[in-house]
This record gives C-alpha cells, sequence and structure tokens, in this order.
C-alpha cells in the first residue's frame, strides 16, 4: 500500500527542511511526498531544491487558502 503525505506550505523558508527530513526518516518505503506551496514570496522553494530529500512532487502556484491547497495535493495523490 502506498502512503501519500501532502505538505501544504506557504512562506515557510525557515521550517521546510524540518518537514522534508522528518519525511524522509521514516522507515515505510511505499511513500510519496506532495508538497504544495502557495506560491511562497520567500525563499521556501529553493530551499527545498537545496535539499538531500526530494519530494516525489512539488507545485508552487495561487491558491485559495490551506484547505484548496490540500484538495490539490489530494488530485495528485496516487
Amino acid at each position: 500500500m502506498k502512503i501519500s503525505i501532502i505538505t501544504v506550505v506557504y512562506n515557510a523558508e525557515a521550517t521546510i527542511l524540518d518537514t522534508l527530513e522528518a519525511v524522509a526518516k521514516q522507515t515505510y518505503s511505499n511513500v510519496e511526498h506532495i508538497v504544495i506551496d502557495g506560491a511562497s514570496t520567500d525563499a521556501t522553494l529553493e530551499r527545498i531544491k537545496q535539499s538531500r530529500y526530494q519530494p516525489t512532487r512539488i507545485v508552487s502556484e495561487p491558491d485559495n487558502g490551506i484547505y484548496d491547497a490540500m484538495n490539490k495535493g489530494i488530485a495528485l495523490a496516487s
């Protein structure tokens, strides 16, 4: 069974690496990690791209709030 982890983020350059590392430390191997970024204006995307751990999918675009972003992630999840 595949587990989908959806991270909804906006302007979280200070904490996004902690989230990525926490997902990377999981021992279950069949995981997809989808990051939905609400078009952050800080260095969130740069931090993600520079991370050792890369999410399965990254989407960065404006949204209509946290629930809209989460629904985008759910729609992408397998």
